[in-house]
């Protein structure tokens, strides 16, 4: 919240409504170890700059950027907080991780992505890369998939590769996510946003697109 003209009784009162929460979070954690860090300042860059002591982020998907004030701008975080973020519907209630999809696609921001997820990839009992292109980039696409497989074979995880046709109808990431239903994957591993964040929300884009209709869970790096 923003406190320039706040009184000093408001104040306390978002101090009291924090801990409250905080006591919350620490009760349904039980014994497990945490530590709670609260602020008054605005969500999405408190995110970003506490991002610094994090390994991974895990943050809700459908979150609504309109009140910058309550609720943290997903898109903007990931641009920013320069950690890998897995993004949760908010149906899903655990995660396993037992098959990992790739989606890749030949950019930094996916080569990063699957760095990240090296830790879930270990422990995963089946893992794919998955790339969709034109038919003209069928044989690069398979090199390119053949090369991720490889490149895992040395972090001693087996993976297999799949090149398919991009489809005439639906999105990227609608093929993407059709896929890895179908195949029963719990986990899609994206690069995010390889193109410009503005980009995408005028044209449409994998990131966004994922961000708002995966029913499973993502594992996103920028």
């Amino acid at each position: 919240m923003i406190v320039d003209n706040a009184a000093e009784f408001d104040i306390a009162n978002v101090r009291g409504s924090l801990a409250e929460a905080g006591n919350k979070v620490k009760a349904a954690m039980g014994n497990r170890r945490i530590e709670w860090r609260s602020v008054i300042e605005y969500p999405t860059e408190t995110l970003i700059s506490e991002a610094r002591c994090a390994d991974l982020i895990v943050i809700e998907s459908g979150r609504s950027a309109g009140d910058m004030y309550r609720s943290v701008d997903v898109g903007a975080a990931i641009l920013g907080a320069g950690r890998p973020f897995l993004v949760v519907p908010a149906a899903v209630k655990s995660l396993t991780a037992d098959h990992v999809m790739i989606g890749w696609k030949d950019t930094r921001e996916a080569r990063r992505a699957v760095q990240d997820a090296l830790p879930f990839l270990h422990e995963a009992k089946r893992v794919t890369v998955l790339e969709i292109c034109e038919k003209e980039r069928m044989e690069t696409a398979r090199h390119h998939v053949d090369e991720v497989v490889r490149y895992l074979a040395r972090h001693r995880i087996k993976a297999e590769s799949r090149a398919e046709l991009i489809q005439a109808s639906g999105s990227r990431a609608n093929q993407i996510l059709r896929w890895a239903t179908d195949e029963g994957a719990d986990l899609l591993v994206t690069g995010a946003y390889g193109h410009s964040r503005l980009n995408e929300w005028i044209f449409g884009g994998m990131t966004r697109d994922l961000l708002t209709t995966s029913p499973i869970c993502c594992l996103m790096s920028h």
